[in-house]
């Protein structure tokens, strides 16, 4: 590959209508007219995958996602700790560990060693369409000191995420991928998706630095990523009813937020955090995002009162609001809370403050944990935004401009809350109890406990921030959904109080947005319907994975909240996650994702460096439990959102994870996957070419040249790797011809084969007549579970109007040779 460079009280339940806003400033040339439902199907595209809200309901058959990792191909637990399986092959620059011919788009890389320092790894070398597009030290990518668009939260490292680092800056490639690092980078992802044709990608370009994006992202869990604006109609009902509580919206559109609020539920008392403290002639100043609709703001401060007399003047764009002043040491392992009101008059208008805190006197020193800012607007407390100060959020800190002088102490604490023991279960029922149900057009697709629904943790309340979600553990703060729901002629959302326990006063809040285009495309099939689905508390079963979700017909997977608690009084009680994720689409037997572990998948490392919790926008462990509170032994909530790298569907969908190394880790799970999705079937099989069977053969006019045919014992990868499959395999050195049949009124052919991935590196040209469609390339090689399922698009171009398609393969010169047991013809039916 030829190389350039480009481097350089009563219940109530508010209605809100208002459409999307516009795109923001450098992306107008991305954004589609309100009420255009024009289908892109490959999905967003680029940095769309931030700024076209609209499209997250829209089906994607032009895309498959798929993944590169370094996970243990004889189905043990050896998934990087010495780097047996991280590289594909060796090039000039080091360790190729992902590669790919044809149109795509890198969506999400994720990497750990050393308990998250990517020293070691050197650089990291990214070729796209055969550019340059990055090539820097990974250590010095994920810190965040290339620049934008290559900034926190689009990329962290393992401070950021507890253990991990990430690289969430999606890069579209026209014709070819490459990723390459210097060292072996040991434990890795790189997820991508691959297109059916090029049609709307532009090759990635570094110099964009997307800071509308970048905006965007750094107000995760506190507003809503759609950013709706535009004049509100509301429309207020109160209801009144024991243990069930509803509202009813009619016409076409969008739910666009849903917010729940409930007074008597209390936050979980155990919280692990870190800090920092100033001494005598210090201070600490960062800037806080407000809303200019404010009428007065309130800033909140976590501190260790464990140190006594803690006295410091709190300054808000150069003037006094406030002192703080912790009074007395308190006994040592509890968290205090502390609150100043900043005077309307200073705030009001402003959508940005600057905060100093200047030493008056202590004991010792001030600590700071901690900071989070409310907006007062129209009578109700906003959280606007979060400052989380500590050697455990760098990108956090850089982001508010935090600075520290003075400084005698940094590190992380746990410790505790007082919270009512009594009241902590009642409370914890209810968020396990009560349950969230949205019905669509008549059919309930959301029904999940308004824990893992609303939290990222089915195990109590305690504060999340994701993209799509938020919870405000604040006494008044809201549990807020952004996830856009659309539906045809009616919904209704429904708080349902299963619990048994009593749960007072609650506030309900849906925001619906009118949008009469909105029921032709979910008839179409072109936008699906919003789903939450619940898998309830169960004990694992050994040698059988957890299943997130198991669908049938077409639709695009997004993410999933995850409650795991482990069943292992003693020895490792976290090794429960080492179990890795697996995701098998559209029947195929060889998963397209096949991760590393449990605590990888939610983009963290080590255990979450042994306890430790973080939000990121994408993933997270908000919730850490250990022998109490509601936990026998040792207990985690995590999430994980997929955006770019979301997973679509065309007939069928499992997503899967162990639990343990050999799904040998008892422990009771419980999980809500978030997906839009539609009943009908886009994709059957119309044909099949058994390599191995004459008379299928001499039926499809199947020729070889060069060919070696035998018999072969082996095992897919995945769940079924323990299960030995026989068939007849065969290998060409020459061109490959043969004929297959799909229906005239296809929209796009997807050939699914079987072959024997003993060796890596098989290549070939793939040939429609006489029309070269392009390369077939598989790097991947398993001399253990031999059997893989791949797969080669033909697109809608070549094949509409055909019921006959002649293909003719032709291995590349020097490549291993083209291996084939079956083809099967999966014909894609338009919408």
């Amino acid at each position: 590959m030829r190389v350039r460079s480009l481097l350089g009280s009563a219940v109530s339940m508010v209605l809100v209508v208002f459409g999307f806003a516009a795109a923001p400033a450098g992306a107008a040339a991305a954004a589609q007219p309100k009420g255009a439902m024009a289908v892109v199907d490959k999905g967003p595209v680029g940095w769309d995958v931030y700024r076209r809200w609209d499209r997250m309901a829209a089906m994607r058959p032009g895309a498959q996602t798929r993944q590169f990792s370094s996970f243990d191909r004889t189905g043990g637990n050896n998934d990087g700790f010495d780097g047996t399986y991280s590289c594909l092959r060796q090039s000039g620059d080091g360790c190729v560990i992902a590669e790919r011919s044809g149109p795509g788009q890198i969506d999400s890389m994720w990497f750990t060693r050393d308990f998250g320092s990517m020293v070691r790894t050197g650089r990291i070398k990214v070729e796209l369409d055969g550019i340059t597009v990055l090539d820097a030290p990974l250590q010095d990518v994920v810190d965040g000191r290339l620049g934008a668009p290559f900034v926190w939260p689009l990329v962290g490292n393992g401070d950021d995420t507890a253990g991990g680092a990430v690289i969430k800056v999606p890069m579209p490639y026209r014709e070819s991928m490459r990723v390459t690092t210097a060292a072996n980078p040991l434990f890795y992802h790189v997820t991508y998706r691959e297109f059916a044709d090029a049609d709307g990608v532009s090759t990635f370009d570094p110099r964009d630095p997307a800071q509308d994006v970048v905006d965007r992202l750094r107000a995760y869990g506190l507003r809503d990523p759609k950013s709706p604006a535009g004049p509100a109609v509301s429309t207020v009902e109160d209801a009144r009813a024991a243990g069930s509580w509803s509202v009813a919206l009619a016409g076409s559109g969008w739910i666009n937020q849903v917010r729940v609020r409930i007074p008597s539920v209390v936050a979980s008392p155990r919280v692990g955090d870190d800090g920092r403290a100033f001494g005598a002639g210090g201070s600490s100043t960062f800037r806080i995002a407000v809303d200019p609709r404010n009428q007065g703001v309130r800033i909140s401060r976590r501190l260790d009162p464990h140190i006594g007399q803690q006295r410091a003047r709190l300054i808000v764009d150069g003037q006094q609001v406030g002192t703080w002043d912790s009074g007395a040491a308190q006994p040592i392992g509890g968290w205090a809370n502390q609150t100043i009101e900043v005077p309307a008059a200073l705030a009001a208008g402003k959508s940005r403050l600057s905060v100093r805190n200047e030493f008056i006197s202590s004991s010792l020193d001030v600590n700071e944990f901690r900071y989070d800012v409310h907006s007062r607007v129209n009578g109700d407390w906003l959280r606007t935004d979060v400052v989380d100060v500590g050697p455990g959020h760098p990108g956090d800190e850089r982001a508010h401009d935090y600075a520290i002088t003075a400084q005698n102490w940094q590190g992380y604490r746990v410790f505790r809350y007082p919270v009512d023991a009594a009241e902590l279960t009642r409370s914890d029922a209810v968020l396990a109890g009560a349950r969230l149900r949205i019905t669509f057009d008549g059919q309930t697709t959301v029904d999940a406990p308004i824990g893992e629904f609303f939290g990222g943790s089915g195990l109590g309340e305690y504060d999340t921030r994701t993209l799509m979600s938020a919870m405000d553990t604040a006494p008044d703060g809201w549990y807020t959904s952004w996830w856009p729901m659309p539906f045809a002629e009616s919904a209704t959302v429904a708080l349902v109080n299963d619990s048994g326990v009593p749960i007072g006063d609650v506030s309900i809040e849906a925001t619906f947005a009118a949008d009469p285009s909105v029921g032709a495309a979910l008839r179409a099939g072109a936008l699906g319907y919003f789903h939450a689905t619940h898998q309830p508390m169960a004990h694992t079963v050994d040698g059988r994975d957890w299943t997130f979700l198991e669908a049938t017909g077409q639709g695009v997977f997004y993410g999933v909240t995850h409650t795991m608690r482990g069943d292992i009084p003693s020895g490792n009680r976290r090794n429960y996650l080492e179990g890795d994720e697996r995701v098998y689409v559209d029947g195929a037997r060889t998963p397209t994702l096949h991760g590393t572990g449990t605590e990888d998948f939610y983009e963290s490392g080590w255990y979450f460096r042994d306890g430790t919790t973080y939000t990121m926008p994408l993933a997270g462990n908000p919730a850490y439990e250990l022998d109490g509170d509601g936990c026998r032994y040792d207990c985690t909530g995590a999430y994980r959102l997929m955006l770019g790298d979301a997973v679509s569907f065309s007939s069928a969908l499992r997503f899967d994870i162990e639990h343990g190394p050999a799904n040998d880790a008892p422990a009771f799970y419980s999980s809500t996957a978030y997906w839009y999705g539609t009943p009908a079937v886009l994709l059957t099989e119309t044909d099949l070419l058994d390599v191995s069977d004459d008379a299928s053969r001499a039926a499809h006019d199947y020729r070889a040249t060069g060919e070696t045919r035998a018999a072969l014992q082996s095992t897919f990868e995945g769940r079924n790797d323990r299960l030995p499959v026989s068939h007849g395999v065969a290998s060409a050195t020459g061109p490959i011809e043969f004929t297959l049949t799909t229906r005239r009124d296809n929209a796009g052919v997807r050939l699914l084969r079987m072959s024997d991935q003993s060796t890596g590196y098989q290549r070939a040209d793939v040939y429609l007549g006489d029309t070269l469609v392009g390369e077939w390339l598989q790097p991947l090689a398993n001399p253990h579970s031999r059997w893989l399922e791949d797969t080669f698009e033909l697109p809608a171009a070549l094949t509409a109007g055909k019921s006959t398609l002649a293909i003719r393969i032709v291995p590349s010169p020097g490549s291993p040779p083209w291996s084939a047991a079956q083809y099967r013809v999966l014909t894609r039916a338009a919408n």
